[in-house]
């Protein structure tokens, strides 16, 4: 059971991650001021893959939750790092953004932490 919550927190978190970095990047620079942040809340809702980026922090958040219920956290916080892996290489593949080389070894890094975590 706590490998599927932990499923259950690692993928939402890293769609919404995604969806927040690919919606956010064309819609530009958005102002935080008063009248900047009805504006801001006004593009999120009209925009859906922002309402599903927070759908999906929704799910992770309460999967993390339950998960916590049922592991110790120096499993269920060390093990939900695996996004940070499969974050980095989506990110290269499917926004194309620039990852270097220090960023896929401080990925493959974590990726080690998270196999012994697991073990």
């Amino acid at each position: 059971m706590k490998w599927l919550l932990l499923l259950l927190v690692v993928g939402p978190t890293i769609a919404s991650d995604l969806l927040q970095s690919y919606e956010m990047k064309r819609s530009g620079v958005q102002s935080v001021g008063a009248r900047g942040l009805a504006s801001l809340v006004q593009m999120i809702l009209s925009r859906k893959f922002l309402v599903l980026a927070i759908l999906c922090m929704a799910i992770s958040f309460f999967a993390f939750m339950a998960l916590l219920q049922r592991a110790p956290l120096s499993f269920a916080v060390p093990a939900s790092a695996a996004t940070i892996v499969f974050e980095t290489l989506l990110a290269r593949f499917l926004l194309n953004e620039a990852v270097g080389f220090r960023r896929l070894t401080g990925a493959a890094l974590v990726s080690i932490g998270v196999l012994l975590i697991a073990k």
